[in-house]
Formats: C-alpha cells, structure tokens, sequence
C-alpha cells in the first residue's frame, strides 16, 4: 500500500509541478492511468508496442514514454539514483547503437555496421547521465572494415554517417527529440572532421592530447557501433591517461586542472537561490574532480582505481587508503543529493540547467521532491555544499614560494610600454605568476619566466594589438604541461625570448599556429631553422618514413607545419628575403605533394592494383606552378593519366582507368587536404581542370592534350603559362611539358586574346575586390594586373614562356617586350604580398612597430617609403596593363 500511494502522490505532484511531466502525462494517458492506480510499468514494457515504427519515431517515443516512467520511478523513491541514471545511460547507447546502424543500412544495406563505433565520454561514459543531458561522444572509423559506397572514399563516408547519427537523434518534431548531441570534445574540433579515423584518433592523444583530456578520459566507454573497435582504440590509448609513474610535471598538470575548475566557474558565487549545482563552489563538478583528480594520481599504479562512476571510484579510493572514508562517504552521499536536486530541476521544463531557479519556481522545485518550500530544499542542501566545498579547498592548497609582485607598478608598466587594456594583463600575469599553468608550477619555472617577462612585456606592448597578443602568449602557457627546459632556454638564451616576443607581437598567423601546436617552437631551438629550407628531394627524405599510410599522414602534416612556421619566422626576425621564403614554402608544397601521392597511389593498388601502361601526372598551376607561395596560399591542381584511357586496373577490384584515376585524386585529394590529429594541410583548387568543375577530376594525357589544342579558353591557356608537371617519372613529366609548349607556342584555337583577357579581368575586379589599402595582389595595379599583362604579352607574342613569374618577366624585358621596371614592380609586390599574409592578413595598416617590420622586409628605410614605392609600383604597372589592353583596338 505504501509503494502504491507514493506513486500516486510522485504523479500529483509531476503534474502540479512539472509543466514537462504533466505535458507527457497528457500525451501518454495509458501510462497516466497505471500510475494513478499505484502501479509502475516494467521498463521493458513501455515500448513493446512501437517495433513497426520507422527508426527515428520509434526512438523518440521511446524517450518519451522512458522520460515519463524514470520521473514518476524516481519522485516516488521507488529508483535510487544509481537505477535512474544507469537506465537513461542505457538507452542512450542503445539509440545510438541504433542511429549507427540505421545511418549505415540506409547507405550500404547489405553490409554489417562495422567500422564505426562511439565513444562514450562524460556522465554516458560512466553510465550517471542526467534527465535532461545531452551525449558526448567520439566518433571513430576504421577506414579498412567501414562500409562505404562504390567510389567512396572511407573519410566521406564516415562523415555522411556521422550527419545521420546526429540528424536521427538530435532533430525534433511533435514526439520531441532522442538526445541532443554535442561532438566538441573530439580533438582539435574547430579543424577536424566530425568523425576520426582511430589511427588518427589515437596518434592525436598519444603526442598531442591536453590535460583535461586525460581526466575526460577516465570515464570513456565504447557505448555503440562497432564495440570491437572501440575497445581497441581505449586500449591503445590507457597509457595516456594512466601514468605511472608521476614527475613533477605530471602532478602540476593534474593540478592545474583543480585550479582551473575553481577559477572558471566557480569563483565568488554564493550558495542560495540561483545556485548552479553543477558548477557552482561545493557543487558537482568539485565531488567529480576531487575524485578523479585522486584516480589520475594514483590510478597507473592501481587499475582497481580506474572506476568510471564518481560514488564507486570514491569507494575505491577509500578501500585503496587514499581517501579518508568519511570523507568519501560524506562526498558521495553530498553527489546523490545534489544529482537527485539536479535531476528535479531538469524535469520541470526537459532543460538541460543545473541552476535552481528563485521564488515560486524554487518553492515548485522544492515541492516536486517532496520538501516544504524553497528554503526548506536550501536547508537539505546548504551543509553538503559547504562540505564539499572544505573538501575540495584541502585537495590543492596555494603553492608555496609564489612570486610577490607589486600589481600597480606593473599596471604602470605595461601602459608605459603600449598597453590600453592594463587589467587584462595584469590579470594574465597574475595568473602566470601564481603557477596555475602546469608549465609555471615549479620556482625554477616562475624565475624563467620572471627573467624573460620584461623583454616580453615590451615586445608585446609594442604590437599592434597587445590585448591580443598577451592573449595568445596566454593560451600557449595554457597548453605547455611540462615545459621547465622550455623556460629555462628562454632565460638562458634571451634572442629566442625576443624572438617569441617579434612571434606573437606582429604574426597573428604565426601565434595562432603556435598557441595550437607549442611544439612548433621547439624547432627554433636549433639555428638552422632560420636557414632556407633543403631542396624538395631532401624534404620528401624527411617527409616521408611512416609506419603506415595514416602515420604518413601526420607526419607529412607534422613536418610542413614546423617547416610553414620556420619560414615565416624567417620574415618575421628579418633573417630572409620574403621572395626566398615564397620558394622555400612552394619546394615544402611539392614534397609533401611527392610524398603523399607516392604513399595514396601505393595505398590504392592494394584493392586495385595498377593500370599497366599508364600512371598519375600532377601538374601545379598558380602559384605552386610558379614557385612562389605565400603563407596562406591553397595549391591548383590538375591531375592527369599516360596512358590508354580504356585499359583496366589488374588488382584484386580492378577498375577502368578513368574511374580508378578519378577515385585515386579524390584519395589523394584528401590525403593532401583533411585535418588530421596532426592538424590542417594545405587548401587543394583543381577548378583549373579541363571543364572546370563540369569535368571529371582526372583525365587523360591525350584528353588533356586535345582539350588545350581544341576547345580551352583564353583564360585557361593564360593559367597553362604558370603550369608545371610536380609528381609523375621524368618521362611522363616531358611529356605534359611538351604538350603545354606546344600550345602556349601556338597550338591552340585563336581567339582575340588581348579583348578576352581585358574583359575577364574587369569582371575580376568587379566580383573580387581588394581586401584593404594595401592588398598587393588584387589593388589596381597590384600583382594580378602585373600577371595579366605578362600573360598577354606571352600568348599574343609567343615569347618568354616560363612559370615562374620573375623569371619571365626578366625574359620579356630581355626581348624588349616589357619596362625595365617591371622586374623591380614584381620584386616589391611579391615582397609585400609574402610579409603581409603573415603580419596584416586582412591588407589594413598594421601598428608602427609592424610597419617597420614590414619595411626592413621590403629593404625600405621606412614606412613612409613603403606607402609611396606601393603607389607608384601600382601606377608603373596600370600604365603598362593600359598599354598593352590597348593593342587590341
């Protein structure tokens, strides 16, 4: 009788006080009708009767019926907490196990769901989810068992499946939603695509994870899909997260993460109406961290600590003598309460809040447990909070020996060196200064710092945008986790700090780079980095050597970022003419381009073998043609096949040569262009191919050669002057070179190509404008207007055909057919174009200091004569432009 009538009174007061329950007590009267009759449905019971339902209706009426039966289990004390969590824990695995696969079947129906699987992190990886909690998974491929399309390359069609897991579980209509879905903790998630590789995956958390990650991981679990390989992947990865053995650096880290918690959300908020019980101080987040703070000290040397739910890893820990037991005792029973509060505030309106609300709505949340009134709720949770809270300030004291400093005469300064925004810096430092990075823990760390800081003070005060750039410095603090020797070289060797400084003061793209990747600093360590970079066959040596095509990969993607970073260094310490550096970036391009076509073609003839007779042909256009990339430049492609268009591949799945070529530049597409764990690559354009993008992706030596004789237009034979075979033999390379100087020598249609290329070039300017007062490239008269009239001139007098465009330039001036300036207007347009893609992207007029900066790079005096050589470059080179338009009237 008692179980009875406290499942009528749980359904009185869901109704009287949940606006979300009494919406499903409506919408589910049979269900009503049970629980006013004192009864509880068995779990398995409530859906028997939605098996025909397609997939994604069938799943949210099932989250409803099982929001409906856990609310009135749970408000009537008949589920504990453990029952309510672990049965909404269960479900979501079980709808995402289905969302993977439905989204496989629907693409590749008889294939078995492989090669997928989720993993589970946070409160669904320890099976403690919320009522009213979003999932946040990891999505991970095997891109050698995924079931994928004919044609289809692994890395699209893992990210096709993953839109559709997220679209059946997240989109709502009038039966609501499944679960909401947040990807944000997968590495790197602003770069890489939505689902990860898990040789990528794994790569990423064995050399590049952050701190935070680790303890995320504590609680991961492979929770759907292809369990297989998602315990394959937790398993490749425990040494990250358990160590065993614990340096200074590893305990500073585990600390930081404690610092950071308190510092972000729980700082200065009083307990009373409002409260957040998740972030707020002696709230949940603490009970989580206090517990695996513990388990990430201690859990490498003692598996039997590695317990994903918060109250049994405190069990555990107690057991093992880590923690007191009444402490852990009084932390758990404080994490059941604040969870069983949380829970009744989520079920008022489905929100996922962690805040009690103030007034009448606290006295309804109040009421919907079983208590009096909102202050009577506050009484229950007031003396778990604040010991929480004694727990929590005893788990990381303030470390001893931190530096004093006087806050005001560093305000003075920093305004003194250039700072308007003083606060935020001083706060910055402050922070710094108090060792709550893992890189700033130890006294010898803080006096590096201290012995560097004035001269990065300066530096900064001195940029452009110092708010900014302390900002960044900040951020690569952040991510440093065991970093003294990296503070000691800076104390020891003050022309790297200052380099630092020149760093994050001038180049945001640098900095950028930087504040995601610190270890791209180590490679200034060595001097040479600021030499020019080896010729492209010593690069690809040093590209290539993975383990397997995915290691290739990162490594590919490892080696161009340090070598991208170096270069731009170059500029920005003064030690290299920018024109130098726009090579040494183009001769790093065409390995990797090199390396990676070499490691897909050998990868594709595993399934597909080779077409005999016949191989891949990539010809650079544009700038990568040309020899002379900028930081931010993308690569223009084309690519080509020798051979008879008709034969076939002699693999295992062997496929006509224009599909087999087709498939293998998409491979290669991506293998050049799809972040990884290491990070971005490059940009790939291969709109510049026979038809555009109208055209297939590849296509032969003998189409190629017709098109361009036949039917390319007047704009296509200007690019095909900026053309030039990068990966295929010797022999095959000839032969595309042969066919590109045969038609710029005259083999192709005629066309009025001086009125043609006049008119395409108003309707550039007109669509494409420059970015700033000082875009070199697209301003009238800036480097595109120089390219123009070199081309027409090429084409119209069949002369000084060379696609690097110094190099032609000079020719035409030798044959009488250009200014003797031009060489001189191409040499300050290049220059500029180079420095300012790294130090003023958007073209506006940077700061003083970078505007030196930029002059010493252009070999100017100063600023002023920057400005002043700009304009009259630009009227040299409108005036030639204007004459040689004007040849065609």
């Amino acid at each position: 009788m008692e179980f009875e009538s406290s499942i009528i009174a749980a359904t009185v007061r869901a109704r009287q006080n949940a606006p979300f329950l009494a919406l499903l007590l409506d919408r589910e009267p049979a269900m009503a009708d049970v629980f006013l009759r004192g009864h509880l449905p068995p779990l398995e019971t409530i859906t028997a009767d939605l098996d025909d339902e397609p997939v994604a209706r069938r799943l949210r009426l099932a989250r409803r019926r099982l929001a409906l039966r856990v609310a009135i289990g749970d408000l009537a004390g008949v589920d504990d907490l453990t029952t309510v969590t672990r049965t909404l824990s269960d479900f979501a695995d079980h709808a995402l196990d289905t969302a993977i696969t439905t989204a496989i079947s629907e693409r590749t129906p008889d294939a078995a769901p492989t090669g997928f699987a989720a993993i589970a992190l946070g409160k669904q990886g320890s099976r403690e989810l919320n009522y009213s909690s979003d999932i946040d998974p990891i999505l991970i491929f095997d891109p050698a068992t995924l079931p994928c399309r004919r044609g289809e390359a692994p890395e699209t069609a893992a990210v096709r499946i993953a839109r559709r897991v997220v679209e059946l579980l997240q989109t709502r209509d009038g039966d609501g939603y499944v679960l909401r879905v947040d990807l944000r903790l997968r590495p790197s998630p602003e770069v890489t695509p939505i689902a990860l590789s898990v040789d990528a995956a794994i790569s990423y958390y064995e050399s590049l994870a952050l701190p935070w990650e680790r303890a995320a991981f504590i609680r991961a679990r492979a929770a759907a899909g292809d369990r297989l390989l998602g315990n394959r992947f937790l398993s490749a990865i425990a040494p990250f997260i358990w160590r065993r053995a614990l340096d200074f650096g590893a305990i500073g880290e585990i600390r930081g993460i404690s610092r950071r918690i308190r510092d972000h959300y729980a700082q200065g908020q009083a307990f009373g109406p409002g409260f957040d019980l998740k972030r707020g101080r002696g709230g949940i987040r603490e009970v989580e961290f206090f517990t695996q703070i513990h388990q990430l000290i201690h859990g490498g040397r003692d598996p039997a600590l590695r317990v994903p739910a918060t109250r049994d890893a405190l069990a555990a820990l107690a057991k093992a003598g880590w923690v007191d037991p009444q402490e852990a005792d009084a932390l758990a029973n404080a994490y059941t309460l604040f969870r069983t509060i949380e829970h009744r505030v989520q079920m008022v309106e489905d929100r996922q809040t962690h805040q009690l609300p103030s007034g009448a709505a606290l006295d309804g949340v109040a009421r919907l447990h079983g208590v009096a009134d909102g202050p009577a709720l506050l009484a229950l949770l007031e003396p778990h909070v604040a010991a929480t809270a004694r727990s929590y300030d005893g788990l990381d004291p303030d470390a001893d020996g931190a530096l004093s400093f006087d806050r005001a005469a560093l305000a003075a300064q920093l305004a003194e060196t250039g700072f308007g925004d003083t606060t935020t810096a001083v706060q910055r430092i402050e922070h710094w200064r108090s060792g709550s990075y893992p890189a700033l823990r130890s006294p010898a760390a803080r006096a590096a710092l201290e012995a560097v800081l004035p001269g990065l003070i300066t530096a900064l005060g001195e940029s452009p945008d110092p708010h900014g750039a302390i900002i960044r410095l900040d951020r690569m603090l952040g991510r440093l986790t065991s970093a003294v020797n990296f503070f000691r070289l800076l104390e020891a060797r003050p022309a790297l700090a200052r380099l630092l400084g020149l760093i994050l003061s001038h180049a945001v793209t640098l900095a950028e780079d930087l504040a995601g990747r610190p270890e791209l600093f180590d490679g200034l360590i060595d001097a040479s980095a600021l030499d020019p970079v080896d010729d492209v066959a010593r690069l690809m040596r040093e590209m290539a050597g993975g383990p397997d095509y995915q290691a290739e990969l990162d490594h590919v993607r490892r080696v161009v970022g340090e070598k991208r970073f170096a270069l731009g260094t170059q500029i920005v310490a003064g030690v290299a003419d920018p024109l130098a550096v726009s090579a040494g970036y183009a001769r790093v391009a065409e390995a990797a381009i090199g390396v990676l076509a070499q490691a897909t073609v050998t990868e594709f003839a595993i399934a597909h073998g080779t077409v005999p007779g016949s191989e891949l042909v990539i010809l650079a256009l544009g700038r990568l043609g040309g020899g002379a990339l900028t930081h931010a430049s993308d690569l223009d492609l084309i690519y080509l096949f020798t051979g008879d268009y008709l034969a076939e591949s002699n693999g295992r799945k062997p496929l006509g040569a224009v599909l087999y070529y087709n498939r293998l530049a998409q491979r290669l597409t991506a293998a050049l262009s799809v972040p990884t764990a290491s990070g971005p690559l490059y940009e790939i354009d291969t709109r510049l191919r026979p038809s555009g993008t109208q055209g297939p992706l590849t296509v032969s030596l003998d189409g190629f050669a017709q098109y361009q004789r036949e039917q390319a237009w007047t704009w296509e034979h200007m690019a095909l002057t900026r053309a030039r075979p990068v990966f295929g033999s010797p022999e095959a390379r000839d032969s595309v070179q042969a066919i590109i100087m045969d038609v710029l020598g005259g083999d192709r249609p005629e066309r009025d190509i001086l009125a043609e290329a006049t008119d395409m070039r108003r309707e550039m300017a007109l669509h494409k404008p420059p970015l700033g007062p000082l875009d070199a490239k697209l301003l009238p008269g800036g480097l595109v207007d120089l390219e123009f009239a070199v081309h027409m001139v090429q084409l119209t007098r069949r002369i000084g055909f060379d696609p690097n465009l110094q190099r032609a330039i000079d020719g035409l001036i030798t044959a009488g057919a250009a200014p003797d300036g031009m060489a001189r207007a191409y040499e300050l347009l290049a220059r500029l174009l180079v420095t300012l893609r790294l130090v003023a992207p958007t073209a506006e007029p940077p700061g003083p200091a970078t505007q030196a900066l930029i002059a010493q790079a252009l070999r100017m005096e100063d600023w002023g004569r920057v400005v002043a050589s700009l304009e009259a470059t630009r009227h040299d080179v409108a005036a030639w432009l204007a004459q040689v338009e004007g040849l065609a009237t």
